[in-house]
């Protein structure tokens, strides 16, 4: 394949996951929100629950749109893959919204508010998206390795 195929088929598997990443966004800002002001939770449990709720679409979305030309591995082993990258990301995430709200703490000497939060998790999910793309497309929905073919010798006929 060359090269501008390969970057015109990148492009295509870039726009369908941001489409997925931007409804699994929606989800998770609006989640996030639910959790911190109408249930009053932490910021970072709302953060790592919003992301498991939005962590649903993000596979069906995925594995069914962004990568379906992808070779299935066995569904648990691609699930169990699928889970580890987003734990990792979660828990970047929250590590980013937790930085970001004590650093704002620090400059300014009060919590954060709505506004400043959300910008703070909107700059944390902007970071995780790109992270996600990497493993996912390398690691959770890779292709299969390219299997040479290997020409066999003719067989000797006996008695020649």
């Amino acid at each position: 394949m060359d090269r501008r195929s390969r970057l015109r088929r990148l492009a295509g598997v870039g726009t369908r996951f941001l489409i997925v990443g931007g409804i699994s966004t929606l989800i998770e800002v609006g989640a996030f929100n639910l959790f911190v002001y109408a249930f009053g939770w932490d910021l970072v449990v709302a953060k790592v629950a919003a992301s498991l709720v939005a962590l649903v679409n993000a596979y069906i979305g995925n594995r069914e749109w962004t990568f379906r030309h992808r070779d299935r591995r066995g569904r648990v082993a691609e699930i169990v893959l699928f889970l580890v990258t987003n734990l990792v990301c979660t828990g970047l995430g929250a590590g980013i919204v937790w930085l970001g709200a004590e650093i704002m703490l620090g400059l300014t000497g009060r919590q954060p508010g709505p506004a400043v939060v959300n910008v703070i998790n909107l700059a944390s999910i902007a970071i995780i998206v790109l992270v996600r793309f990497v493993l996912y497309h390398y690691i959770v929905f890779r292709t299969a390795p390219a299997v040479v073919a290997v020409a066999e010798p003719d067989p000797v006929e006996p008695g020649r």
